[in-house]
């Protein structure tokens, strides 16, 4: 499954050079995990409540082209892997306008209380680990 969410880029996301900063990019990769998490009628503000957090414990993106200022963007999510206590999200954000590639990335989370305690979120939230385990083909 994949979420496709649309944005456009504000005049604050650029840089001196009229092009959005590489670190807008990964707060974009937040609002397509928030996006594929309502998919399942599942918020991070539900999760808080339930005490699991999803922190990220490593990211990466790969810059293709430019995004500038005004672009209408699409941020497609899929979850890539869930395994024990870890999921992997990845992303691609195309330009709207000619579904140019723009760039892609990961962030890969695990679950844990808010002590920062590793979770059993199989257990916790049976329901929800099997309905994004379906989202990823073929299941794991």
């Amino acid at each position: 499954m994949i979420s496709e969410t649309v944005i456009r880029t504000r005049y604050a996301e650029t840089d001196q050079m009229g092009i959005i900063y590489h670190a807008n990019y990964f707060v974009w990769f937040e609002i397509g995990r928030t996006e594929f998490f309502r998919l399942f009628k599942m918020d991070y503000k539900e999760l808080e409540d339930e005490n699991i957090l999803l922190p990220v414990i490593d990211v990466g993106c790969k810059y293709i082209q430019s995004a500038k200022y005004d672009d209408e963007i699409i941020i497609k999510t899929k979850l890539t892997k869930l395994r024990g206590v870890k999921l992997i999200f990845s992303y691609e954000i195309i330009r709207k306008k000619d579904n140019v590639l723009l760039a892609e990335g990961y962030t890969k989370h695990a679950f844990v209380t808010k002590e920062l305690k590793p979770i059993n979120f199989k257990k916790k939230m049976p329901h929800v680990w099997e309905a994004l385990n379906q989202s990823i083909e073929g299941g794991n």
